[in-house]
């Protein structure tokens, strides 16, 4: 039986507000506690890895449903979604879950998928002056934020900035170390 990965979201109103950023920094402060990370990213169009010319665009543009590509340093496998008239909206967060090998990460970063019912970090720029989605969301357990934020909900607010506070954070409550 597969191992189940902690998952934590991080997210945000909107883009632009530092959710690559932090996961970049918090990556490398994990793995000083030997916490190996797997992420997922949501894309919000259409989105290409391959380009015409290579030999792996040509074999999906031609209509192979999955192609993985692989060299001794690294492999990525691309799925071609269901082409139908009215395709989903979303992604199926739980599917692409399912894909990630547990043998190779112990926690599992996922950004974006705001709307996705798991633990969450929402990522707020008093300057950019966007709502605070933890407002109408229950499952943000922690706002990581670049101000204090007095009108916020009740719920632990992290210095942005302060990435050992936010990776101390996420290890005691999502990785429980």
């Amino acid at each position: 039986m597969a191992k189940s990965l902690p998952i934590l979201g991080i997210c945000a109103t909107g883009s632009n507000s530092g959710k690559t950023t932090l996961i970049s920094k918090l990556i490398p402060e994990l793995a000083k506690h030997k916490i190996r990370v797997s992420v997922i990213k949501h894309a919000h169009h259409k989105f290409d890895i391959d380009h015409p010319g290579k030999d792996s665009y040509e074999i999906r543009e031609a209509g192979a449903v999955q192609t993985l590509i692989a060299s001794g340093k690294r492999w990525a496998l691309m799925t071609e979604m269901q082409r139908t008239p009215n395709p989903p909206d979303e992604a199926n967060l739980q599917e692409l879950i399912a894909n990630l090998n547990p043998d190779y990460a112990d926690l599992i970063l996922v950004e974006g998928f705001k709307h996705a019912d798991i633990p969450k970090i929402e990522v707020h720029r008093v300057s950019l002056a966007m709502p605070l989605l933890s407002a109408i969301d229950s499952s943000i357990i922690a706002i990581a934020t670049d101000a204090p934020l007095a009108n916020a909900p009740d719920i632990k607010q992290l210095d942005l900035n302060n990435i050992q506070q936010i990776t101390d954070f996420i290890l005691q409550t999502i990785c429980q170390k």
